[in-house]
């Protein structure tokens, strides 16, 4: 469980800021239109659809935008006309990093990513050549200042409902689920009024990385923040460890 401490910090630095937020409105808003057109409107039915929902609530999204923007979706053919390409790659001294992307201009797409990699003295590889050293898991992210519950009645709660393990860390407990389980897990914790600092499907790295060059460290936040800024970018997911 060590590993997920360090990405949940990675993922709270990431989203502190307004303008971060805003970014990851745009991103689930994006991910909505594209699980109604593949699944349906209804997220009881639609198993895409309560992920995002779940990962749209724990980031504070109001409900009545994901409700908007479900109907959106449902009533406008032209809304969700992107796909879905993840790419991989390595960062410098080895990282391993994944982009997911959802595009209406694969070659537009394809490029950016590159030269992110690129600037960063990176390179993308071929499919399946870092996903491998990651795990695909749902994470939910409990900040102990906003819980009030017991540790081990918090543990036994989230194991009764289908998750896999939990992790008493400093300043956080964290609660990983198999991705199928996810929606079930965040539904039964909501359900008891639990406020979530983050909640997704994500991948999580089995190792990390450290880098001791500071010329390593600064090409790596390069093809980092490069990625982060490209619209086409849902999601980015690495193992080196910035602690």
């Amino acid at each position: 469980m060590s590993g997920h401490s360090k990405f949940a910090n990675i993922k709270h630095k990431k989203e502190k800021n307004d303008a971060a937020k805003g970014k990851i409105f745009t991103i689930i808003g994006r991910e909505i239109a594209v699980a109604v057109k593949e699944g349906g409107p209804d997220p009881s039915n639609n198993y895409k659809l309560a992920t995002v929902v779940a990962k749209a609530k724990a980031n504070n999204m109001p409900n009545d935008t994901i409700e908007r923007s479900i109907k959106k979706a449902a009533g406008d053919g032209n809304t969700a006309n992107y796909e879905s390409i993840t790419y991989e790659g390595y960062g410098p001294s080895g990282t391993a990093i994944i982009v997911e992307t959802l595009t209406d201009n694969r070659n537009r797409t394809a490029a950016n990513v590159r030269a992110a990699f690129s600037k960063g003295n990176g390179n993308l590889g071929a499919s399946g050549c870092v996903s491998f050293m990651f795990d695909k898991k749902g994470l939910i992210v409990i900040d102990k200042e906003e819980c009030e519950l017991d540790p081990d009645d918090l543990m036994m709660m989230a194991l009764d409902a289908g998750a896999e393990d939990f992790a008493d860390e400093e300043d956080s407990y964290e609660i990983t689920t198999d991705p199928d389980e996810f929606p079930a897990v965040y539904d039964a914790l909501t359900k008891e009024g639990l406020e979530m600092a983050s909640a997704e499907v994500t991948m999580i790295p089995q190792t990390y990385v450290t880098l001791t060059d500071a010329t390593d460290v600064k090409m790596i936040n390069r093809i980092l923040d490069l990625l982060d800024e490209d619209d086409d970018v849902q999601n980015v997911y690495h193992n080196w460890d910035e602690g």
